[in-house]
């Protein structure tokens, strides 16, 4: 079954829609880092955090490149940290209106 751009782009941005998973962005968005100094950023748990980078780099958001024994992560291109900042500035005009809108937890809309 060949899936349409529409499935293909909300695949894609379910990349952006966890937690963990902005928070990942975040720590790479300036410089590459190990999943080592992932973790540390985000006192987060190694495991956890590698399933996060797997999904992300499925989604196309980040890339990998192994260094010796290190595999270090960043995002895949400037427009990837354009992006982040485009939402950043979006996100703070209707910050009031998600924290209150009550359809996305009754739908669990971004979890599918």
């Amino acid at each position: 079954m060949v899936k349409t751009s529409h499935e293909v782009k909300a695949k894609f941005l379910r990349g952006f829609s966890d937690k963990t998973r902005l928070q990942i962005l975040e720590s790479i968005k300036n410089t590459e880092k190990t999943v080592s100094q992932i973790v540390d950023d985000l006192k987060g748990n190694q495991s956890n955090i590698s399933q996060h980078l797997a999904c992300l780099k499925g989604c196309g958001i980040i890339v990998s490149r192994q260094e010796g024994k290190f595999i270090y992560y960043s995002l895949r291109s400037e427009q990837i940290s354009q992006l982040l900042d485009i939402m950043e500035a979006v996100f703070t005009q209707v910050e009031e209106e998600v924290a209150a809108c009550e359809k996305n937890d009754e739908l669990d809309c971004c979890s599918k």
